[in-house]
């Protein structure tokens, strides 16, 4: 027998350990403040808390349902009926993932096969192209131009062609924290009702939307429902990125697939968990309708802190991230720069240009505002310093 280590040929040769567990490792090594990785520093609701020592002194330890607890997806299709509009069937459309990230996974490995082209737009998140890579897609990007970062209607159906499958888009959105419209559904449904094009709509931030008229969702269009798959995650709605629950909605014949694939990556979700989140729907539901407000609080309250340094911040109408150009600091690249913030000013920041492929501004860096007041008004002191 050969004593020659066996080493596999890499799926993603192209990729490491990711930016965001970088930098938060960056800060803790330099004690310095953590603006980068996108989770609060502080606590969920007592009741939720509360509920999941309850559902496991009485002993709801064991397996979940494949596609959830009943309880979790009924309250789930409560809560889109109330916000959206449009109730999707408990049983067959709704499935509890093991956070946002698994359903995007599953929801791309269950629609994209070999050579097919999945259409996402630059800035994205990052988990996107190594599923489709994995999947056996490719990736097309469409670069969303700053500082609006807009969609355009015109510039989706150039690059459409008859190979693509998928549309992957994310609102409110993150990094840039714009926020999709009706007229941007509209014009959306338009270029793709007459082709064979399905649409990966990421919502995770859907209760963190400061717009007029509130958060835009796929679900509360008729024809782009029909073809979607939505992903939402309660990490993001209660503060507990570290349960790591989520779920997605999607028509019948869709999420047959997609739970095909789920099966075999998780199978069944914490099951204490989704009854406590149950719980937590049904009797608190003031939690998610006030979150756009509890952070929108966050977010003045940062800004106006860092209104006396060189910092130029962005629009920001929905997530809790804003996006700061820097330039006036720095002539450094952004990976550069974030890296210098980190070290020697004490402040972890994320660089905008590891959210895309090719050629784009590198002065701008993302800071996460789902802190405390304490945290954020030390980050603002340190940063009005520069």
């Amino acid at each position: 027998m050969s004593d020659i280590p066996l080493i596999p040929q890499s799926k993603l040769p192209g990729l490491g350990t990711t930016i965001f567990t970088r930098m938060s490792e960056l800060a803790r090594q330099h004690e310095a403040i953590n603006l980068s990785q996108g989770f609060p520093d502080f606590d969920g609701p007592a009741y939720l808390k509360e509920r999941l020592a309850w559902h496991v002194a009485h002993g709801h330890n064991q397996y979940a349902p494949m596609s959830g607890a009943a309880p979790l997806r009924q309250a789930i299709g409560d809560k889109t009926a109330g916000l959206y509009g449009y109730r999707p069937d408990s049983d067959t459309d709704i499935t509890v993932t093991a956070g946002a990230t698994e359903a995007l996974f599953a929801a791309i490995t269950a629609l994209v096969r070999p050579g097919d082209e999945v259409i996402c737009f630059d800035p994205s998140y990052d988990s996107y192209a190594p599923a489709v890579a994995l999947a056996g897609g490719v990736v097309q990007r469409i670069a969303l131009k700053p500082p609006a970062f807009g969609f355009d209607a015109a510039e989706l159906s150039a690059r459409i062609s008859d190979r693509t499958r998928l549309i992957i888009l994310n609102t409110p959105h993150n990094p840039t924290a714009t926020v999709w419209s009706g007229d941007d559904f509209a014009a959306l449904w338009q270029v793709i009702r007459s082709r064979e094009i399905y649409v990966l709509s990421d919502e995770v931030y859907e209760h963190i939307c400061f717009a007029p008229g509130g958060h835009c969702s796929v679900l509360a269009h008729p024809g782009l429902r029909q073809r979607s798959v939505v992903v939402s995650s309660f990490g993001k709605t209660f503060h507990m990125t570290g349960w790591k629950v989520g779920y997605c909605i999607a028509p019948a014949a869709i999420s047959a697939e997609v739970r095909k694939v789920h099966q075999y990556l998780t199978f069944a979700v914490n099951t204490p968990a989704q009854l406590a989140l149950a719980d937590m729907l049904d009797a608190e539901p003031e939690h998610y309708l006030n979150l756009p407000e509890f952070y929108r609080a966050k977010r003045d309250y940062f800004s106006q802190a860092l209104a006396g340094s060189r910092l130029r911040l962005l629009p920001c109408t929905g997530t809790y991230f804003l996006l700061a150009d820097y330039s006036a600091i720095s002539t450094a690249d952004d990976v550069s720069f974030c890296h210098w913030l980190t070290t020697e000013a004490g402040v972890a920041a994320i660089p905008l240009s590891v959210f895309c492929a090719g050629d784009f501004p590198h002065h701008l860096v993302r800071l996460c505002f789902a802190k405390q007041n304490e945290t954020l008004a030390a980050a603002a002191s340190k940063l009005c310093a520069l």
